[in-house]
């Protein structure tokens, strides 16, 4: 038997916060170490923290990495441990994401990434260059600071793997697993028994199930052992990094991870068999004949031993059953940890929230609460960190720490119903329900006699006062009415976020939360500068009928149990007023419902389909429900990127989609300037349409 103990980790990293990255760093190896393992594996980039983006360009960044290399280098951090690195690194005037492979005090190679992640959230073709020389290993001289503290002027660079004594050993970096022809591939015919994969891979509702099977497929027809590492929290952007790290051996998890944690370093800990891979391989005759052709690559020698022989005291770590969470706790979770990681790392003293007791406002309600109760169970598991963090947010005193949720959320979340005498009273005592729930800081407030301040303003300047629809006003009259509701509330919003510390002799400022779904964000059904131009968004890529689907959950697994009457009411923005023969309803408003604008959102985004392929697509799957996913958000900042100015009439590919009608039904179809496609496809608060998304486009929907 050759014995093989290897540890990998979730680190809750912070681009550009090299002190707080080399703790984490300096502390994973010392569990690792306290363990056992002989093999150590950080994250992706996990010197600088993944999400540095143009800080990758500034030379400082570098050398920053280069100098807590250094440190690490001549402590006795990799004395007996190979420890492998993620920092950027420059070799000529190419810049490239690297692990940097280290042994005994001294760098035994630098890889390079091969095949860079551009897509989606990503942009790495941004930052670094791919490494493209794969037939050979090139000598890369040191920084003459670094090579004179380590007395080693150069070290190998490229594509290869480390030939030991006992057993060979490569990287592959993140997106490298997920390409067509992945770099473990060929390395296991040369030999490679153990792959350590660096990722820093965001969470997206439902991914995880697809990134375990890559990992299980990647040894369940080669062999090996397959190690993963995972950045965890909020590393300063807008991802949420979900760690699950991992070891995988023979296509069998033998050892996970948490997904979502409020802990800074999680160690996971694996021991195998290295004989168990060779005897895999050698069973699989294809492998045996592929490998006896393969294309040679590269390696570094060294002479240290990592196995162990056989050992009764030491126990092989055996098939586990994969944890994966539902998607109503990944809702609870990961928006709840990124939360937390928000909070603490931003110097805000708390949240505020416009409560409005509909779906969307509830769910961040919920989303918060959560938050609240993680800290909690984690303080009480004995997480100092957490606790610390906790003391100086909630601003408690002599020795006192939060023991229960409800009066942690006192202390740090403000809800704020802003009425008007448009909103029933039915939604009114659901906000304040939810909020005793929560255990909130609620305030109930009217907006009317502002909302008669600008009207009176209006009319002053004008001569004339607008009317609702329902009072014989017009469309625009209509619209006007109601987007000054909603802008009311964002200004009164911050206003509360950047006084109510100062009113409770409390240090700091609140951070402002929005609620509005993927799906509104999709249509344009919202207003310019409503309750949704908040500081952050934790739903802003969750759909409308998952959230639906996590209220239910949430009202039984966090115990809010008003959250179920939330989740059966219509949702409705109740921006006009309430008559005995008329009530404002989201999905009347938009003429269409959550579920088809789901559909909408995949079609658009995940199948790249135009609206001409979209009605193709509709022909033929019309009705049937279709799993909404973050993966379709229109956050156009990264995500999304599409133009801001539409022709929203979209009139070449309206006709084409009525040319296929009159196909379908044998007749003859009209099409003229004004059609009904044409008025669905707009907006009329600035442009957008049906399945676009404009910069401020929509219709009013403000959550109170």
């Amino acid at each position: 038997m050759r014995l093989l103990k290897v540890a990998t980790c979730n680190l809750n990293q912070w681009a550009m916060d090299f002190d707080c990255n080399m703790k984490n760093i300096k502390e994973s190896i010392a569990r690792a170490k306290e363990a056992g393992a002989v093999i150590r594996l950080g994250p992706e980039l996990e010197i600088t923290g993944y999400s540095c983006e143009d800080h990758f360009l500034e030379l400082d960044t570098i050398t920053h990495a280069w100098d807590c290399l250094k440190d690490l280098l001549l402590g006795d951090w990799t004395d007996g441990i190979l420890c492998s690195f993620g920092m950027p690194v420059i070799k000529g005037s190419e810049r490239y994401n690297c692990q940097v492979l280290c042994l005994n005090r001294k760098i035994i190679m630098i890889r390079p990434k091969l095949w860079l992640a551009n897509d989606g959230n990503y942009r790495e073709l941004r930052w670094f260059t791919a490494w493209k020389q794969k037939d050979q290993l090139e000598d890369f001289l040191l920084p003459h600071e670094i090579s004179e503290a380590l007395c080693q002027k150069s070290v190998p660079f490229g594509y290869g793997f480390i030939q030991f004594l006992d057993t060979a050993v490569a990287v592959e970096v993140c997106e490298e697993l997920f390409t067509p022809i992945p770099p473990h591939a060929d390395l296991a015919l040369n030999g490679v028994e153990v792959f350590m994969n660096a990722s820093g891979s965001h969470h997206q509702l439902r991914k995880l199930d697809y990134r375990i099977r890559a990992f299980i497929s990647a040894t369940h027809s080669r062999g090996g052992v397959y190690m993963y590492s995972n950045q965890q929290g909020c590393d300063g952007g807008r991802l949420y990094f979900d760690g699950c790290s991992c070891v995988v051996v023979n296509g069998d998890m033998i050892a996970q991870g948490s997904q979502f944690s409020l802990r800074d370093v999680e160690v996971v800990v694996a021991q195998v068999d290295l004989d168990a891979v060779a005897g895999f391989r050698g069973s699989i005759s294809s492998f045996q004949e592929q490998a006896s052709c393969k294309t040679k690559i590269s390696s570094v020698a060294v002479q240290y031993s990592l196995c162990q022989p056989f050992n009764l005291k030491m126990s092989l770590s055996g098939p586990l059953k994969i944890t994966y969470h539902s998607p109503e706790e990944e809702i609870a979770f990961g928006p709840g940890c990124w939360l937390w990681d928000y909070l603490r790392r931003s110097g805000a003293s708390g949240f505020l929230l416009p409560l409005s007791g509909g779906a969307d406002s509830s769910s961040v309600a919920a989303i918060v609460g959560c938050m609240c109760q993680l800290v909690v169970k984690e303080i009480a598991n004995g997480n100092e960190q957490v606790k610390a963090d906790a003391i100086r947010i909630g601003r408690y005193a002599n020795g006192e720490f939060p023991t229960e949720s409800r009066e942690f959320a006192k202390r740090i979340f403000y809800t704020v119903f802003m009425g008007s005498e448009n909103s029933s009273q039915e939604t009114r005592m659901r906000a304040k329900k939810l909020a005793d729930e929560i255990g909130s800081w609620h305030l109930d407030v009217s907006i009317d006699t502002v909302v008669s301040a600008f009207l009176s303003l209006f009319q002053t300047l004008t001569g004339k006062r607008p009317r609702y629809k329902v009072d014989g006003g017009s469309n625009v009259e209509n619209l006007g009415l109601q987007n000054i509701q909603a802008r009311i509330r964002m200004v009164l919003a911050f206003m509360l976020a950047s006084l109510l510390p100062w009113v409770h002799n409390k240090q700091g400022f609140y951070l402002v939360l929005g609620s509005s779904n993927v799906d509104e964000g999709l249509r344009g059904y919202l207003t310019k500068y409503d309750c949704s131009s908040a500081d952050i968004n934790p739903i802003g890529s969750i759909s409308k009928q998952d959230l639906r689907t996590f209220l239910r959950w949430a009202a039984t697994h966090l115990g809010y149990s008003s959250l179920a009457e939330i989740e059966a009411a219509p949702p409705t923005a109740e921006l006009e007023p309430i008559r005995s023969n008329y009530s404002q309803l989201d999905e009347v408003d938009m003429g269409m419902t959550y579920e088809e604008l789901s559909v909408y959102g995949r079609l658009r985004k995940i199948f790249h389909c135009g609206p001409v392929s979209m009605f193709k697509n509709l022909c033929y799957r019309w009705g049937a429900r279709l799993t909404p996913s973050e993966s379709y958000s229109p956050e156009d900042n990264r995500f999304d990127l599409r133009q801001f100015l539409y022709n929203a009439r979209w009139p070449y590919q309206f006709r084409k989609i009525d040319e296929l009608v009159k196909e379908l039904d044998g007749e003859k179809v009209p099409f003229s300037e004004s059609s009904d496609h044409e008025k669905m496809g707009t907006t009329s608060d600035g442009g957008g349409g049906m399945g676009v998304i404009a910069a401020g486009s929509g219709n009013p929907k403000a959550g109170h």
